[in-house]
């Protein structure tokens, strides 16, 4: 099981870990124009997720620094714009603003439902796939989080498909999830010895 204390840092968290893996991902295409055109189809994806800025001044220039610090400036690629240098960094960036608006789904949050419906506008298979198995997994988690109990594979499939208007369609065949049990804490040892304990002084 992964915990957050083991994972990487996220280092902008209003775009949220997938995201951050995707960037991950790009890093690890060894072909540069292949590399570059998965990163031009993260940057979309980020705009996305805020369309309510698309009219703000040097936006899309914004995701391109964005994306350079989520990379750890280590990402090679040719950039559109001149991206800001770790040394003109003095502070951290503006937080990008996030909209009000109705959550269908409150279990899943605001952007997992967006990033599952861009997912249906990628060119790229390889990139479309890897990003269905991180958010369907991601999906799967939060359920176990908010049911506290075991989730069928099926149950997060056709959440996808109702999100995507039927454009992609998963199933147990072709698809497999992690278990239910993988996205839950073990109890310590000391914790359950504990409650043991509590229960004769009753």
């Amino acid at each position: 099981m992964e915990y957050y204390t083991t994972k990487n840092k996220l280092i902008l968290t209003e775009y949220g870990r997938n995201i951050q893996q995707m960037v991950e991902y790009a890093m690890t295409i060894e072909d540069r124009d292949e590399r570059t055109r998965c990163v031009k189809t993260i940057i979309n994806i980020m705009g996305n997720l805020f369309p309510h800025l698309r009219d703000v001044n040097d936006f899309k220039h914004k995701l391109w620094d964005h994306l350079a610090m989520m990379s750890n400036y280590q990402l090679d690629i040719d950039y559109p714009y001149e991206v800001v240098k770790p040394a003109d960094l003095q502070t951290k960036p503006d937080k990008i603003p996030y909209p009000n608006r109705n959550i269908k789904d409150r279990h899943y949050g605001n952007n997992l439902p967006r990033f599952v419906k861009a997912a249906t506008e990628l060119e790229n298979p390889e990139l479309a796939d890897k990003l269905i198995g991180i958010l369907a997994n991601q999906m799967k988690k939060y359920m176990v989080t908010w049911n506290k109990d075991n989730v069928e594979d099926q149950k997060i499939f056709d959440d996808i498909a109702g999100m995507t208007d039927g454009k992609i369609q998963l199933n147990e065949n072709s698809f497999k999830l992690k278990e239910s049990k993988d996205f839950t804490a073990p109890v310590k040892k000391k914790q359950v010895w504990n409650n043991h304990k509590n229960n004769y002084k009753k």
